[in-house]
């Protein structure tokens, strides 16, 4: 898939030939009225939203007849409560989803085809606020081409209007398919405590005494190596923060999960924890006394908690060139584009001013959280129950 993913004339018989193929076999497969199929991540996670929705759908008794399937790459790393798994780019994944009467992801359930059930219910959450180019609004010559299927969905949930009206037009979506309720996945972040923060804190093995800075810079797509894993080469002396900021603060290295590789970066136990296996993003937000991010959505998520957050631009030149944004990131938040600018700010931080700045930012882009796996798991049943 990671070949197809990137070779275009190759993509581009595997869209033709596989949505002709599933098409038919549509017609042949008879459609179960109590199949829900859940995919994160294009199969790589249990997790985010999807998995937000599930693990409320099984203690709601108007689910108890249900069929839940799991689909991810490798079955046999998880475990999941109730459920079944199988797994993506089988047979038995495609006849499953044309089978189904919902589908729950947060990325898309068609593996780069398409297709859907006659009686398909399709709902997204995605998995995050557009802050870089997506689809349409992407460059041709960017190596992240697009899938050429038609989005499909009946509803997708947005946490603002801006979100929605981006994602309505760059995927060719109808605005009122956007249901503007929050992502469920964050709804745990509007509820954290004092104590929530602790009790993780110890659950990841941080020490008590320090305050916590989560680095979580996102991925180039255009710096691949020959097996098109994802690198990442931030200008970052590890040796020279804990020189400056040791004594006060820890960090935690979260590197999104397109990243294969994190080069030029030493990590130690003692002051740099590389967290980017861990599997629950929203604790590592939640175990935080701060956020430093460059182009990653993640600011849209993070800004529920009201806490301080800075911009490390190190390459905004070229990732405006390779890339692309809807907007200046860095009029939003103080940072620098040098480490040394960095680490100035982080020495001389200012708590109510960079506050101020976030609940602004805060105020224009996240118009609603932390009702929003109710409202999904009510659409959904509104739309799928049995007669």
């Amino acid at each position: 898939m990671t070949i197809v993913k990137f070779i275009k004339p190759l993509y581009t018989i595997y869209y033709w030939v596989g949505s002709f193929v599933l098409n038919i076999i549509k017609f042949i497969v008879k459609p179960e009225d109590n199949l829900i199929l859940f995919i994160s991540f294009g199969g790589k996670k249990y997790d985010d939203s999807p998995m937000m929705i599930y693990e409320e759908m099984i203690k709601d008794d108007r689910f108890d007849n249900y069929k839940l399937v799991w689909a991810f790459h490798n079955p046999k790393d998880f475990v999941i409560p109730r459920g079944r798994m199988i797994k993506t780019d089988s047979l038995e994944y495609y006849i499953t989803a044309l089978k189904a009467r919902c589908w729950v992801t947060n990325s898309r359930v068609e593996r780069g085809l398409s297709f859907k059930g006659r009686n398909t219910f399709y709902f997204n959450t995605w998995h995050g606020t557009p802050i870089k180019k997506m689809g349409k609004d992407i460059s041709n010559n960017n190596k992240s081409f697009g899938s050429k299927a038609k989005w499909n969905v009946d509803i997708m949930t947005a946490q603002s209007k801006y979100e929605a009206d981006i994602f309505s037009r760059v995927f060719n979506i109808e605005r009122e398919r956007f249901l503007v309720c929050g992502l469920p996945r964050n709804d745990n972040l509007a509820t954290a405590t004092k104590e929530t923060k602790q009790t993780i804190m110890s659950k990841i093995g941080l020490p008590l005494d320090k305050k916590v800075i989560l680095y979580a810079p996102t991925f180039r797509e255009y710096e691949r190596d020959k097996k098109f894993n994802c690198v990442i080469a931030p200008p970052i002396d590890f040796e020279e923060w804990e020189k400056k900021i040791g004594d006060e603060y820890i960090i935690l290295l979260r590197v999104h999960y397109e990243v294969a590789k994190v080069l030029n970066v030493k990590v130690n136990n003692s002051f740099v924890y590389n967290v980017s296996d861990y599997p629950i993003l929203n604790d590592l937000m939640i175990a935080s006394d701060m956020l430093i991010s460059d182009y990653s959505s993640i600011y849209f998520d993070y800004s529920i908690l009201e806490r301080p957050m800075l911009c490390y631009a190190y390459d905004y030149e070229k990732y405006i060139e390779k890339r692309g944004m809807y907007f200046d990131i860095r009029k939003f938040f103080l940072g620098g584009t040098t480490e040394e600018e960095l680490l100035d700010v982080i020495k001389d931080f200012s708590y109510e001013e960079n506050l101020r700045l976030v609940r602004k930012f805060r105020n224009n882009y996240v118009e609603n959280y932390g009702s929003a796996t109710s409202v999904s798991i009510e659409t959904i049943y509104k739309n799928i129950k049995m007669k």
